[in-house]
């Protein structure tokens, strides 16, 4: 990735980050990735009243690249407000391990603080398709 790819893609998660629908937690998270087609979809968090049913920026994202036939993530930006760069929740970290595998994933705060890791680094040892054979 050049460093022109990597901001444009911390721009575009931050830019999602301002459509988060958030009237529970206040907390608005946005994502972008980034496929090997340079393809750029993007994703903010979405609330629910019955909470398992929200669903998180990282995985809006995610989805919305794989319904559109994409099947190669290459790199996975996160935007939210934090004292530091916040990491994926567990259940984003699984999905990510099943559908961007050799992602890398920079997680940034609104005060440009970054943190870059491989989905591998964000859950080791992980529960994966060949697990249940």
């Amino acid at each position: 990735m050049t460093e022109r790819e990597v901001e444009y893609l911390i721009s575009q998660a931050v830019k999602a980050r301002e459509r988060a629908y958030a009237p529970y937690s206040n907390f608005a998270v946005g994502a972008a990735v980034l496929t090997g087609s340079g393809a750029v979809y993007t994703g903010c968090n979405i609330e629910n009243a019955s909470y398992g049913a929200t669903c998180c920026a990282e995985r809006v994202a995610l989805f919305k690249a794989l319904s559109e036939g994409e099947k190669d993530i290459r790199l996975i930006a996160v935007a939210a407000e934090g004292e530091k760069p916040v990491p994926p929740c567990g259940v984003c970290r699984q999905v990510m391990v099943e559908l961007a595998p050799q992602a890398e994933v920079i997680m940034v705060n609104l005060q440009g603080q970054r943190e870059r890791r491989t989905v591998e680094e964000l859950l080791p040892a992980a529960f994966v398709k060949s697990s249940m054979r």
